[in-house]
C-alpha cells in the first residue's frame, strides 16, 4: 500500500505552479504602480503631439496648387450616346486654416463623339469642351500621411462642338449647338502625403453642365500631383 500511494502521489503533479506565460504577462492596469501609470501616460501624450505636429506641418500652408489628368463620361446631344472625355485639370487653393479652403480651378475635355452614319460622311467629330469653376473645399479627416476632403465648385463652361464637322455645326450632326453655360461639380479628395509638401490625389466627381436648354449629368474623376507652399 506504501508504495501505491508513492506512485499515485508521483504521478499528479502540483497545479498550482504559475506557467512561464502567466510569469510573462503585464500586470494588469489596476495592479500597476502610479509610477507606471504615469511613464505610460507621458509616452502616449509624446506621442499624440508628434501626430499634431505631423498634421500641422502637412497641413499649414497657405496655398495649395495641384496639376491633374481627368476622365469623364458625357453626353455630347440630345440623341447621341455617351463618349469619353480625357481632360487637363489645374488649380489652386486658399487655405484659411488646416482644413477651409477656397479653390478656382481651370480644365479642359476632349473626346470624339460618334454621331453615326449620315449623307456627310461624319461619324466621329472631336468636340472639346473648357471650364473656368471656384467655390470651397473642406478638409474633414486628416492623418499625418493622408486626407480625405470634400469639394464643391461652379462657374462657366464653353463647349466646341461644331470645330471638326467641316461648318455643318454641331446641331446638324445631332450635337449640341457651340456656347456658354453653367456648370458644377462636386467631388470627394482623397490625398497622400508623400512630403509635407507634396502629395498625390484622386477625387472622384459629378459635374453638371447646361448645353442645349438641357442637363448633362457626368461622372468621372480627376488625379495628380499636389504641391503645399506659404505659411499661414
Amino acid at each position: 500500500m506504501t508504495a501505491v500511494l508513492a506512485q499515485s502521489s508521483s504521478s499528479n503533479p502540483p497545479t498550482s505552479a504559475p506557467t512561464e506565460a502567466q510569469d510573462q504577462a503585464p500586470p494588469p492596469a489596476s495592479a500597476q504602480t502610479p509610477q507606471q501609470l504615469s511613464v505610460q501616460a507621458r509616452i502616449r501624450a509624446r506621442r499624440e503631439q508628434r501626430r499634431a505636429a505631423a498634421i500641422h506641418d502637412a497641413y499649414s500652408h497657405l496655398y495649395e496648387s495641384y496639376a491633374n489628368i481627368g476622365y469623364l463620361r458625357f453626353k455630347p446631344g440630345p440623341t447621341t450616346q455617351r463618349l469619353t472625355f480625357y481632360a487637363w485639370d489645374a488649380g489652386l487653393t486658399r487655405y484659411f486654416g488646416e482644413r477651409l479652403g477656397v479653390t478656382v480651378d481651370g480644365r479642359g475635355y476632349y473626346g470624339t463623339a460618334f454621331v453615326g452614319l449620315n449623307q456627310y460622311g461624319l461619324t466621329r467629330p472631336a468636340i472639346s469642351q473648357y471650364d473656368a469653376l471656384a467655390g470651397p473645399t473642406y478638409r474633414f479627416y486628416l492623418q499625418p500621411r493622408y486626407s480625405v476632403a470634400g469639394r464643391v465648385l461652379a462657374g462657366y463652361s464653353y463647349g466646341n462642338f461644331s470645330a471638326d464637322t467641316n461648318g455643318l455645326g454641331g446641331k446638324t450632326l445631332g450635337l449640341y449647338p457651340d456656347g456658354n453655360t453653367f456648370a458644377a461639380s462636386a467631388s470627394v479628395i482623397g490625398e497622400v502625403n508623400l512630403t509635407p509638401n507634396i502629395g498625390f490625389r484622386l477625387a472622384p466627381e459629378y459635374f453638371l453642365t447646361g448645353y442645349g436648354s438641357s442637363t448633362q449629368n457626368s461622372l468621372g474623376f480627376t488625379g495628380g500631383i499636389v504641391y503645399r507652399f506659404g505659411k499661414q
